[in-house]
């Protein structure tokens, strides 16, 4: 029903948005968020870019610097972007501002300047130029620099113009951006991020060289990436860490008029499938078409490979995916003309014919290779043979577990000391180890909201067990037991019974173990327990001293080095308080248990992450390899005081 106060609607209320004026006002269309994801977002559409040059044979290195000024440079060796006017526009533009000014523009939806593209919107490098606050191009090509410069989101400088010869005849591309601080949210680039991407570019496009420089004040660093082993390479930097069943890397791969297929394979003693597939050099971390095929015909591969060398029996069931993918590591790339992408983010592919061709070629290359293997072909098979009988192990001790559930009620742990309140966002679950340290906790808390489950020692490290192990163990019957929401695939989050599952430990190296197994546990077998914000670090103090009659706590030694350092006239001992259960119950309680004194922290899924490397790292035998991980994961890794 209308009245004197409705807004107009007309024709003239229609807003058309023109140029690159779309980006800036909607930014997450484009990039995903205006976040560090978003951020780093900008250089992988550049290096995208280059790496399409690379695919298609015309470059063999890309730069990537992070300037002093908070700038980022890309710079490639491929043919340089056409500077020459648009036959089509009307301005006379040249192609090269086309392409850094218009969304949809670029050499990918026809013509024969990509046979194989990542970009396929054409909206990259121009939406990088809309959420820039500065932008310079430079082009050799033809013999010629060329220089086109932007800013305040796109607007160009002038037009593109000739500064003089191409240095020493080079041909290629180069661009340097400034991050628009009123787009982002930080505009601060994470070394890390860069250089973990550009390694996994590396090693999907073989003797590709990527160079990384940090040139900024306290974070100089580089880094050369090139691997002439392409993706066999990458299989065993991902297995490194693991061990791997047998020494061997399977490859192979098949190539069509518009389409290609590599795939390189190995599987190691772990329990945990790692499966990472890229198109057109995207990480498609939602699998698609082409991860679909692989898995079909591994799993069909596998079982007639068992059943041919007897190895299955004629009463045996087939094997399953999951039990044939367990400590699988593997990676799928493919190539094709125009790929089908589920959004601009592009995390899962679409094309059918696709899947046609990795699973042709899975089914008879992979059986060739099996043939050609056969010890390590066993090996395999043996494996998921083992997978297989966990799995029904598991399914028998996970029906157990419910049928106990319902004959209980509950079926909550004897140990487990229970708040009164049933409301789950206003209770909390302390998980302390021990007995001593549970009695402290039980007389600290507040018996209303506040529960504590003492465990004993440290658990089993799930990174190293399968789950129907796992299912036998007491100490995690305990935790699946007290959290009540079920474990791996049938963990339902909205049961969980409390919405803080706090881990309280000793201040020290074994406290930091027993962390990190919770962790990885967590991580493992109730990730959306982690993924919902429930799971959280207590962080108990490490000594106590006397300042006048006043006890003052510090967290670790790092607190105890700060806190001498302003008291540098302190004389009091420092008592190094080594276990929860030395703590009598006023100190837990003013130090760790009460929310208004105590420090938590909430753990994140990639903290949680990190935690699962470090068990399959540290906990193992090799001692170069441990080294190696701490100092390369120094900062990452301090929250868990290893």
């Amino acid at each position: 029903m209308a009245d004197g106060n409705t807004t107009s609607y007309q024709a003239s209320d229609i807003t058309v948005l023109e140029g690159l004026e779309p980006v800036r006002r909607r930014p997450g269309m484009y990039i995903g968020s205006t976040g560090p994801s978003g951020l780093h977002h900008l250089i992988w559409e550049v290096v995208d870019n280059a790496v399409d040059e690379a695919m298609a044979g015309y470059c063999t290195r890309i730069d990537v610097v992070l300037l002093k000024d908070g700038g980022c440079r890309v710079v490639d060796n491929g043919r340089g972007i056409p500077v020459e006017p648009h036959p089509n526009d009307p301005d006379g533009r040249s192609a090269a501002e086309i392409v850094l000014t218009t969304l949809h523009a670029g050499g990918k939806f026809g013509g024969s300047g990509y046979k194989m593209s990542g970009g396929l919107h054409g909206v990259g490098i121009s939406v990088v130029n809309a959420l820039s606050d500065r932008l310079v191009l430079e082009i050799d090509r033809d013999g010629n620099h060329h220089v086109l410069e932007f800013k305040n989101g796109g607007e160009p400088v002038g037009s593109l113009r000739v500064t003089g010869p191409a240095p020493r005849g080079r041909t290629g591309t180069t661009v340097t951006f400034w991050p628009d601080p009123a787009i982002f949210e930080d505009v601060d680039f994470r070394a890390q991020t860069v250089t973990e991407r550009l390694q996994v570019m590396a090693f999907l496009n073989k003797g590709l060289e990527i160079r990384f420089s940090d040139q900024r004040p306290g974070h100089e660093s580089s880094a050369v990436f090139r691997y002439n082993g392409g993706i066999v390479d990458y299989v065993k930097h991902l297995n490194a860490a693991r061990e791997s069943l047998f020494r061997k890397v399977a490859f192979f791969d098949q190539r069509e008029a518009d389409q290609e297929v590599e795939v390189a394979l190995q599987w190691n003693t772990g329990f945990h499938e790692s499966i990472h597939s890229f198109a057109n050099g995207i990480s498609t971390t939602e699998g698609g078409m082409h991860e679909e095929g692989f898995k079909k015909a591994l799993t069909n591969v596998i079982n007639r490979y068992a059943r041919a060398r007897n190895l299955l029996k004629e009463k045996d069931e087939n094997l399953l995916g999951e039990d044939i993918r367990e400590g699988l590591t593997a990676i799928i790339s493919v190539r094709l003309r125009d790929p089908q992408f589920e959004g601009q983010t592009k995390a899962k592919l679409g094309n059918v014919p696709i899947r046609s061709l990795v699973e042709r070629t899975t089914n008879e290359k992979l059986a060739e290779w099996l043939e050609e293997n056969p010890r390590e072909a066993n090996q395999a098979v043996q494996k998921a043979m083992l997978a297989a009988r966990a799995r029904v192990a598991a399914r028998q001790a996970r029906d157990l577990t419910r049928r106990k559930s319902a004959l209980d009620g509950a079926g909550l742990p004897g140990k487990l000391v229970d708040c009164s309140s049933r409301n789950p966002r206003e209770c909390e679950l302390f998980i302390v180890e021990g007995n001593s340290a549970g009695g402290s906790a039980k007389d600290a808390r507040d018996p209303r909201t506040q529960a504590v489950l003492p465990i004993r020692g440290k658990i089993l490290n799930v990174e190293r067990a399968r789950i129907d192990k796992m299912l036998k163990n007491a100490e995690i019957q305990a935790l699946v037991a007290a959290i009540g929401a079920g474990i791996a695939e049938d963990f339902d989050v909205t049961k969980i019974r409390y919405h803080k599952v706090i881990l309280l430990a000793d201040a020290d190296v074994d406290g930091s173990h027993i962390r990190t197994l919770l962790l990885t546990f967590f991580f493992r077998q109730m990730k959306p327990l982690v993924e919902g914000g429930f799971v959280y670090v207590a962080q108990p103090p490490l000594y106590s001293t006397l300042v006048g009659k006043e006890k003052i706590y510090l967290k670790d030694d790092a607190a105890k080095d700060s806190f001498l350092a302003e008291h540098p006239d302190h004389k009091a001992d420092f008592q190094r308080l080594k276990g929860l259960g030395e703590m009598d119950f006023h100190e837990l309680r003013d130090t760790t248990i009460d929310p208004a004194k105590r420090s938590l922290l909430q753990i994140t899924v990639e903290q949680a992450a990190l935690a699962d490397e470090v068990c399959a790292v540290l906990m193992g035998e090799d001692v170069d390899l441990r080294r190696q991980f701490i100092q390369a994961n120094a900062k990452d890794v301090r929250f868990l005081d290893i």
